[in-house]
């Protein structure tokens, strides 16, 4: 049989069938978040608006109590300020613990005694949670954004020392072997075998420790500033405003999701990128 008498309709592609194929991947992918999020918000409007008191202390804390709270913060102009101070504190302190921790986890990474003579004094260092650092920081910087900053890149800066030292571990002796038998010198080394081979490694430090910045920025907001979403929160508590403080709690917990998705995104390897394209074009087929 030639190709003029195969059947023409065999030789186009139904667009109908990949498109409703896609639709079902979509729907098969967003629906179960999407019923989470429904169970989520009727139970939070089932404990505070339903079984609770109406003159309870709950009550304010209730749906129909907090989104007009919300509005109410943009409307008087100072939830995107005070949004804008948080993430402007997040991303310096967090460039701070990138440019010190990398160097500082591929020197001990490469050197084996260096990491065994330093492993006691980093790991109680680790060990002390950052906000115990508050008064200190307070007395160095001042109060502002320093020492908010301070204590964002001393809670930030673990994750990626850890990440970096476990990614020049995974990497084959092997690979420098045949890079020292070629005399390449240590630049050489460092620039096309061990920076290549930590760079995920390095990515998962950095996602795992934008997460504890973002936990740890709050409470360090609370430390005499004058802005940030910390700071509102303790504003609409000294004014008794407690669905104000639901309504600043929901946006913490919002932009910390969408800067995780964000991470997760720019971050995810390229390798992982071109497999998810890969996924994407066959399921198209």
């Amino acid at each position: 049989m030639t190709v003029l008498d195969a059947d023409p309709a065999a030789q186009v592609p139904d667009t109908g069938r990949s498109g409703g194929d896609r639709g079902r991947r979509l729907w098969t992918r967003f629906w179960p978040p999407a019923l989470a999020i429904a169970v989520a918000v009727g139970l939070w409007w089932l404990g505070t608006a339903v079984i609770a008191a109406p003159d309870s202390l709950i009550a304010s804390f209730a749906p129909q109590e907090v989104v007009p709270a919300l509005w109410h913060l943009i409307d008087r102009g100072v939830l995107l300020p005070d949004m804008g101070a948080s993430l402007y504190r997040l991303l310096v302190g967090l460039l701070i613990a990138a440019v010190i921790g990398v160097p500082l986890g591929l020197v001990l990474g490469l050197s084996g005694l260096l990491e065994r003579a330093t492993r006691p004094v980093l790991q109680f260092l680790r060990m002390v949670s950052p906000l115990s650092w508050a008064p200190i920081a307070v007395a160095l910087f001042g109060v502002g954004h320093r020492p908010v900053i301070f204590l964002i890149a001393a809670a930030a800066v673990w994750p990626i020392v850890i990440g970096t030292v476990a990614g020049v571990h995974a990497i084959d002796p092997g690979y420098l072997q045949v890079a020292r038998s070629m005399q390449a010198t240590r630049i050489e080394q460092l620039r096309v075998i061990v920076l290549p081979a930590i760079r995920e490694h390095v990515q998962t430090g950095l996602r795992v420790a934008l997460g504890i910045a973002w936990v740890v920025l709050v409470p360090a907001e609370m430390l005499g500033v004058r802005s940030g979403l910390g700071y509102q929160i303790l504003n609409a508590r000294d004014q008794l405003a407690y669905s104000e403080v639901m309504a600043v709690i929901l946006v913490i917990g919002l932009l910390g999701y969408l800067l995780d998705a964000l991470a997760q995104t720019l971050l995810r390897p390229a390798r992982a990128r071109r497999a998810g394209r890969q996924v994407e074009a066959a399921g198209e087929i």
